[in-house]
């Protein structure tokens, strides 16, 4: 009686049909199996998002750096950037370097 029910049920026909049957296995395909699937799509997009956010954080690198370019065509504003990152001196001139002890005192 439930074999007997289940093939005379309604849903039952529906999804056996050989039409249906061929179209949920072309869905399952393109999702899932085929080179070109909804998976492969996803992690693209997911690669393409991480590029773009790369692309904007080096835009903005660039345009940082574009500044402080053209902050040092003055050759005062050079010598300062010069002595203070690359610690250069002058001829017959001494640097002395102090650096402070960041590390709390108990």
């Amino acid at each position: 009686m439930g074999l007997k029910a289940l093939l005379n049920n309604k849903w039952f026909k529906i999804i056996s049909n050989k039409y249906v049957l061929i179209l949920l296995l072309f869905g399952v395909w393109m999702l899932f199996l085929d080179s070109n699937s909804w998976l492969v799509h996803r992690e693209l997009n997911q690669e393409i998002k991480e590029l773009e956010d790369n692309k904007a954080f080096y835009r903005a690198e660039i345009q940082h750096d574009t500044t402080i370019i053209n902050g040092l065509k003055d050759s005062s504003a050079l010598e300062k950037f010069a002595r203070e990152e690359y610690f250069m001196k002058k001829k017959n001139e001494e640097i002395y370097i102090i650096e402070y002890d960041s590390t709390p005192k108990k």
